[in-house]
């Protein structure tokens, strides 16, 4: 059994994250057709069949009770699905056409046949026809993908456009419903000699990148080496996607895409490189890597990553070499910045930022040494009350003013705490 090697578990065990299709059931006058007359009118047994619907009157033909038999369910479906048989090989275009527009939703109940009428119908020889073939088809793809796997294989390389429009709408609901069955159509999409078929199903790989898991990647891998530049950026596109999926991948890919020859496929690397885990490694390694690029725009997207990724002294140490081969004028700017350190080489201001405050003198202190008559630092002293010495004022001699220095001059703690040296 095939093993995930990082947990050990089986590939393939998740929940399936395919979306259920449904098809939606045609609106129209025929919805109040009885049910026992659908079958009579779709035949051609009944020729005008008189209804009211949604406050109007109709006069409903063979074409209306052909749409009618999409409501035939459960044991009905039975003569549901033979009389849109008999429609199907009427000689009336309009006919098949109103039988090609049920063919999906009768098919939901029974299909035998169908898609072999359906497959014949591509190419009846009215355009009408034609075209509500084709439309049948994108809309049968997501709910029969084996019914009409070889079909919309070929149909998807067919030479007219609406042909191939529909088929690829039909594949687009597929990469939605299957993603598996997708996968193999744009596998096989990218063996073709014609760009413009892989270009397509390149495209696709957005749409299948998540559900379908390891295949999705090598669908990548190989388009990331195709010859045309086009297929290479759709492929690249998806890369920033992968990253949110799977580091690990997206990594590798992102690398190979880094050193590619077209500058949008590189610019795509970088935008899966600036999403990968900013701690990673190699993540770093690939950001540094880019920072030399010969591409400017890939420098740029590189070099802005740096400081998120760098401290202050790595950042320095890594602009001054990028400096020393830069050319561009802005980048060179920018490098500059990184690479000055503003507490050595700024100006007064910038350096002045970098110190740090003196410590503040506790209050204690800073009140003995007021008692004593000495300053803190560079503050005066502060006048006493007049209120608490107006009454020793005229008991005792004034005291003389302390003298107070212009210049700072530092207080020891003997100073500071009011003692003598004959004290001691």
């Amino acid at each position: 059994m095939a093993r995930d090697p990082r947990t050990g578990k089986p590939l393939n065990v998740t929940k399936s994250r395919r979306k259920k299709q449904y098809i939606e059931t045609r609106e129209g006058p025929w919805l109040a057709i009885q049910d026992t007359d659908i079958i009579p009118l779709a035949n051609g047994d009944i020729s005008d069949y008189q209804i009211s619907w949604r406050s109007k009157q109709y006069n409903l033909q063979r074409e209306d009770g052909i749409l009618g038999l999409t409501r035939l369910k459960g044991p009905k479906a039975t003569a549901a699905h033979k009389s849109l048989l008999l429609a199907l090989e009427d000689e009336r275009p309009s006919v098949r056409v109103s039988a090609l527009k049920a063919l999906p939703e009768v098919a939901t109940q029974k299909s035998d046949e169908l898609f072999d009428w359906l497959s014949v119908l591509l190419d009846d020889e009215d355009v009408s026809v034609r075209q509500a073939a084709s439309e049948a088809l994108a809309i049968s793809a997501p709910v029969f993908p084996s019914g009409v796997d070889i079909i919309i294989h070929n149909e998807l390389r067919s030479f007219e456009p609406n042909r191939s429009k529909q088929a690829f709408k039909g594949l687009e609901s597929l990469c939605e419903a299957w993603p598996e069955v997708a996968c193999d159509h744009i596998d096989e999409l990218f063996l073709e000699t014609d760009a413009e078929l892989r270009l397509k199903g390149a495209k696709l790989l957005g749409r299948v990148l998540v559900k379908s898991g390891h295949i999705g990647w090598d669908l990548v891998s190989w388009a990331l080496n195709d010859d045309d530049p086009r297929v290479r950026r759709a492929a690249a596109k998806t890369l920033p996607k992968l990253s949110k999926v799977d580091t690990r991948i997206a990594t590798i890919f992102s690398e190979r895409a880094l050193s590619d020859s077209d500058s949008q496929v590189r610019i795509s690397a970088v935008k899966a490189i600036r999403s990968l885990d900013k701690d990673s490694g190699r993540a770093r390694e690939l950001i540094l890597k880019g920072a030399s690029s010969k591409d400017v725009e890939v420098r740029r997207a590189c070099i802005e990553m740096l400081p998120i990724l760098y401290g202050e002294d790595v950042l320095r140490g890594i602009a001054i070499d990028l400096l020393k081969t830069e050319t561009d004028g802005k980048l060179i700017k920018s490098l500059t910045e990184f690479a000055t350190d503003d507490s050595l080489e700024g100006s007064e201001a910038q350096k002045n930022r970098f110190l740090a405050p003196a410590a503040p003198v506790p209050k204690l202190d800073r009140e003995v040494a007021e008692a004593a008559g000495k300053s803190v630092g560079l503050e005066p002293i502060r006048p006493a009350d007049k209120s608490e010495g107006s009454h020793s004022d005229k008991t005792s001699q004034p005291k003389p003013k302390p003298r107070v220095t212009d210049l700072y001059r530092s207080v020891s703690q003997d100073e500071m705490m009011g003692y003598d040296e004959d004290d001691f």
